[in-house]
Formats: C-alpha cells, structure tokens, sequence
C-alpha cells in the first residue's frame, strides 16, 4: 500500500506517471535510511500557500513548498505544501521543464524530511546536490 499521496487544495495539477514517483518518493526514504509511514503531498496556489506561511510560521511571503513533520516517532508522517504557481515562475527563470521542476520541488520535500536542510549556504548546495542526484536517477 502507498505510502505518498497527492492531493489538491485549490490547484489542480496533471501528474504523468503518478505511481511511479510516489514509489520513487519512498525509495528516497529507503536510501536516506529514514523511516515513512505517510506523506500527503497537497498541491496548491500561492495565495494558499501564503496564507499558511503566514499563519503557522509567521512569515510573510511566498514560497514554493512548507514541509510539516507531523510524528513525534521516528516515522514520518508529513504535509508538504506545494505552490504550483511558484514551480511554474521558478521553472521559467532556471529555463526548466515545468515537470521536472514539479519532481524537483516534490524530491525537496522528501529531503527535508530525512534531515536535509537549506537555510545556509554549504546546506543549501548540498540539499541541491542531493535533489540532483535523485532527479538524474528518476529521470533515467
């Protein structure tokens, strides 16, 4: 039984081979070594994002994706928050297919919750690295 599911709050979002990143979402769990129990994935606006932002961490603009670990155990169970407008500006920018920003963004969020950070700099490339490794492995 799946362990990663996608849903939509205000978006809706057209996701090829659906099955096979849930599965792959997984097997980053398993060579991260990091226990899953549950990942809801909720895609959404960034007006809805914003306001999540806004009223659970106090921040006050918009961003890509929020990752909540919701366990107090050693098995995660999450929601992370996408904001398919902000995939789509950030695709546009870096000049990337909007797909393989949306994996980006959904394998983010997978390493944040196995221990990956981005707040400094060294933090930041090696969270980039590691979205890099996995989205030359998936998309092989």
């Amino acid at each position: 039984m799946s362990k990663v599911f996608f849903h939509y709050a205000d978006r809706k979002l057209n996701i090829p081979n659906k099955r096979n990143i849930q599965q792959f979402v997984e097997q980053i769990f398993k060579k991260e070594k990091k226990q899953l129990n549950h990942i809801d994935y909720i895609f959404c606006s960034d007006d809805y994002l914003l306001n999540i932002n806004i009223n659970h961490l106090q921040h006050d603009y918009y961003t890509d994706i929020i990752t909540f670990e919701l366990s107090s155990t050693n098995k995660t169970e999450a929601e992370i928050y996408i904001s398919l407008d902000r995939v789509k500006e950030n695709a546009q920018q870096l000049n990337e297919p909007f797909n393989k920003e949306v994996l980006r963004v959904i394998f983010h969020g997978a390493l944040h919750l196995c221990g990956y950070k981005d707040k400094t700099k060294k933090d930041a490339e090696l969270m980039r690295q590691m979205e890099n490794r996995y989205l030359a492995f998936y998309l092989k």
